[in-house]
């Protein structure tokens, strides 16, 4: 479904990505880990056209997007929660979901807002709520749902867990997994190693820039290269 080649990116005189290669399959959660820094939010970005790729090819079902205005890859079906939520704080819950099928699934506007009530109970309490006075775990639940509104066919978490106490950690691992048990591919970028290899199929480790080590979450997960610089063992 996504298939990244040498791609190269960064932000004036500083290369950030430096030839990554990548490829997530329908129906996969892939799990994108590494340290903080290390261009894991610059691959993102690239990816959803928000920066530009210096080389290197992106791909969507076949498509190249690397060169694609934002908002056609959306309406494509490539969806990316941002990391830190990047919500719009003065506006309510409900108009912030609605603003997610803006570009995709504007006419199932009224039951993809059911469903998202359905998974975030907490959410449709807070209907009329604004959206900045929410706590930071319901924040990170309107920014997914916000994201499932336009029926992504593949749907980008960039580090969803982070800020959360450990039960809400727990709970946002949970629902990446149900999201996975319904079909939905899932592109995890995330710094939490353990938990996110716990659910993924397969992973890529991310260091300065380029691809580190891949494989298997299960094989990463019993590797003696991740145990030694991620478990301290």
């Amino acid at each position: 479904m996504l298939e990244i080649t040498g791609l190269r990116a960064g932000y004036g005189g500083t290369e950030v990505l430096r030839g990554i290669d990548m490829q997530v399959a329908a129906g996969e959660v892939v799990a994108v880990l590494g340290a903080n820094g290390v261009g894991k939010t610059t691959l993102n970005k690239v990816i959803s056209g928000v920066v530009p790729a210096r080389a290197g090819e992106v791909r969507f079902d076949g498509r190249r997007i690397d060169r694609a205005p934002a908002a056609s890859i959306v309406a494509a079906g490539l969806v990316h929660v941002p990391e830190g939520r990047k919500i719009f704080p003065q506006m309510s819950v409900r108009e912030n979901l609605e603003l997610g099928s803006y570009r995709r699934a504007r006419t199932r506007r009224s039951s993809n807002i059911e469903r998202v009530f359905t998974i975030f109970p907490r959410l449709r309490e807070r209907t009329r709520q604004a959206a900045g006075t929410l706590s930071g775990g319901e924040q990170q639940m309107l920014a997914i749902g916000r994201g499932l509104m336009a029926e992504p066919r593949l749907l980008i978490l960039d580090e969803p867990s982070l800020g959360l106490s450990p039960l809400l950690v727990e709970e946002m691992f949970i629902l990446v997994r149900r999201l996975s048990a319904e079909g939905l591919t899932v592109m995890l970028v995330e710094q939490n190693v353990v938990q996110s290899l716990e659910i993924a199929h397969r992973a890529y480790i991310i260091e300065n820039g380029a691809v580190a080590l891949y494989g298997t979450a299960a094989e990463l997960l019993a590797g003696p290269e991740v145990k030694r610089a991620y478990l301290g063992l």
